[in-house]
């Protein structure tokens, strides 16, 4: 069995997990996520603790049951904490503004740049040049943060550009004469 998948996952207080045929819920102060199982992987609730198994030794079997654990994990520290994601706008007149369920963004181009926010996610700007995308769901998190650097990626050579906060650009040398 996967390495991954033999630890069971803990509920910790006030996370509680509803294993039903082939989906499991987990509930929590944030929210509730539900994760449909693959057939052949199996979920059984000890106590405070799941445990993720699968019949037959079939093959990759091994593999989607840690992935299923960890996709279990991710879902009680999201319902439990949340995610977030903090990015920042490097370059001269980048400016970020949330205007109801739309996130505007100006980055240089002709134009304006409107981003829906999607559901489940929430996007904050403590300034004009620093957004804040969280959310329970660690893969709408990421997502809507990777969407929104892919608008204007970091350049090269001035690192200009949406970037992860924290993120580290290796900017070329310029070219010589």
């Amino acid at each position: 069995m996967s390495r991954v998948a033999r630890k069971p996952v803990e509920l910790p207080q006030g996370v509680s997990a509803t294993v039903a045929g082939s989906a499991v819920t987990v509930k929590g102060a944030k929210g509730s996520l539900t994760l449909s199982l693959k057939p052949g992987i199996n979920v059984a609730q000890e106590q405070q603790k799941l445990a993720v198994s699968f019949g037959e030794q079939s093959e990759g079997l091994n593999a989607v049951a840690g992935a299923t654990r960890a996709h279990l994990a991710n879902m009680v520290l999201g319902v439990s904490k949340g995610y977030e994601r903090k990015l920042e706008l490097v370059g001269v007149g980048y400016r970020a503004q949330v205007q109801g369920r739309a996130l505007n963004l100006t980055l240089g181009f002709s134009h304006p740049i409107s981003f829906a926010i999607p559901e489940g996610i929430t996007i904050e700007t403590p300034s004009q040049t620093e957004i804040i995308v969280k959310g329970i769901d660690r893969q709408k998190v990421g997502q809507a943060a990777a969407e929104i650097r892919g608008f204007r990626p970091p350049e090269p050579y001035k690192g200009k550009g949406v970037r992860y906060s924290g993120e580290k650009i290796e900017l070329k040398e310029a070219k010589k004469k």
